[in-house]
């Protein structure tokens, strides 16, 4: 039990790092403004059109950092600061988010099998902390056999969520090579 909470402890702690990291990144390129003048919007839609995307969106989402793309609505979403700015931060998001677009008419594999995983991944994600928590309950004041198999129950929901994000990476690599190759093929930066 107590290794369960060490590997938690570490995924959170190893969480808050990537995330802050990212916010760090995106805070110092957000300094450095693009020649070209041009927003994350304009980059956004040119990159799907030198790719002979012509059926996606570009449209803008609020929040900071909630860029994504929906496959679903085909949409690039930006947040506000990448869709109007016109910096290197903004670029790379939204060429990023656009590698995904990218991905999607290309019928990347990762992409599908990704996208395929979302709907479960979505309802494990939402029922994996209470069945650990309930398995462990029960485990101290009802019956260790119920208990754990609640427990387990929860770890394999939880570990669904972890295969997810495993998937997830080779997904988000491809996106950002694709996107750096036509940030320096264009000379955007």
């Amino acid at each position: 039990m107590m290794g369960y909470y060490i590997i938690a402890g570490l995924i959170f702690i190893v969480s808050l790092y990537v995330s802050n990291k990212l916010k760090s990144k995106f805070k110092h390129y957000s300094k450095v403004h693009l020649q070209n003048g041009m927003s994350g919007r304009e980059i956004a839609e040119k990159m799907l059109r030198d790719n002979g995307i012509n059926d996606v969106k570009v449209i803008s989402t609020p929040g900071q950092l909630t860029d994504h793309y929906n496959p679903s609505k085909k949409t690039v979403n930006l947040s506000e600061a990448v869709y109007t700015q016109r910096n290197a931060a903004a670029a790379a998001v939204a060429a990023h988010e656009c590698g995904h677009a990218i991905q999607h008419a290309k019928a990347y594999s990762w992409l599908q099998m990704r996208s395929k995983l979302v709907p479960v991944v979505q309802v494990a994600s939402q029922f994996s902390q209470w069945a650990i928590f309930g398995g462990l309950i029960l485990m101290t004041m009802v019956s260790v056999g119920v208990g754990q198999t609640v427990l387990l129950v929860g770890i394999i929901l939880y570990g669904m969520g972890t295969l997810f994000s495993f998937i997830t990476l080779p997904v988000e690599y491809d996106a950002s090579k694709r996107a750096l190759v036509w940030l320096e093929t264009e000379n955007m930066l």
